[in-house]
């Protein structure tokens, strides 16, 4: 029928990192996994914003379902290809969320073949991460999710206390922040990133695969902080009943883990930990 809109188009895509590829997932009608130089970024399921299929993503769903219910004002840091605008819209309708990414061909693409526009409440802004918080005003979001990443590499600049301490001021009272970040053995970067948390937040919690944390390998770590206390009791009940059962760290083992850590800072940086070669190239629907 003429107008109908088209389905996405697999294929590759020149974008600002490198090359983009969407890949159809044989196994659900609608799902689709978008990768930059081999690299998976994001997996969105079209028909079921419900499904969140790379196991750290499930984690970020994990502290969003234990916040309050209703709907809330979401800032994003860091795009893909909107997994998770798409399920707040769907678990809390009403939503009104804002993303910033640096890779307007990347957001070009997501929006015209991912129909990322059929977000209800969703903007987009193409821009740095960093001096694009700094510009916002102060007290405007329930919750932050930071989830940036250049291929496999988490930009240095978005880990620094300079950084997070902007995110903390764009939060309201009792807002929460949360933040993908990956490391491996001996977890050098997490330490100091966990300083770097407590710095500014009294509560913070981790979430992890426990293999990780014991720094047997390299993966996906999740941080969530607040000004108030979260609730550890039903995150750490969800994550270890979850398919690829997780780890809830409370904030005085964290505390613990980093007493030896200096926060990372402007002055004092880390550069952010680089994956072993195919850590996270095309998933195998465990990762």
């Amino acid at each position: 029928m003429q107008g109908e809109r088209r389905g996405p188009v697999p294929g590759l895509h020149k974008v600002r990192f490198g090359t983009a590829e969407l890949l159809a997932d044989a196994d659900r009608d609608n799902a689709w996994l978008l990768t930059v130089e081999g690299v998976a970024q994001s997996y969105v399921d079209l028909d079921d914003p419900w499904h969140l299929e790379f196991d750290y993503v499930r984690r970020i769903g994990d502290v969003i379902d234990v916040l309050p219910p209703g709907p809330m004002d979401v800032l994003h840091v860091g795009g893909g290809a909107g997994t998770l605008p798409r399920y707040l819209h769907a678990t809390r309708p009403g939503c009104d969320q804002l993303v910033i990414d640096a890779d307007g061909p990347l957001i070009d693409l997501v929006r015209a073949e991912l129909d990322l526009d059929s977000v209800p409440g969703l903007e987009v802004r193409v821009a740095e991460g960093r001096p694009a918080v700094a510009e916002l005003p102060d007290d405007q979001y329930d919750l932050v999710i930071l989830d940036a990443y250049v291929r496999a590499a988490m930009p240095g600049g978005l880990a620094t206390l300079e950084f997070i301490t902007e995110t903390a001021r764009v939060l309201r009272p009792g807002g929460t922040v949360v933040v993908n970040i990956s490391d491996g053995p001996g977890l050098r970067f997490a330490r100091r990133f966990i300083a770097t948390m407590t710095a500014v937040f009294p509560h913070v919690v981790m979430l992890a695969e426990p293999n990780v944390l014991r720094g047997r390998r390299y993966g996906n770590l999740v941080v969530a902080a607040s000004t108030e206390p979260l609730p550890v009791k039903d995150l750490a009940s969800r994550v270890a009943s979850a398919a690829f059962p997780a780890r809830c760290v409370p904030t005085a083992q964290l505390l613990a883990l980093s007493a030896s850590a200096e926060p990372i800072t402007d002055a004092s940086p880390m550069a952010t930990p680089t994956p072993p070669e195919h850590a996270f190239g095309l998933p195998d629907k465990t990762s």
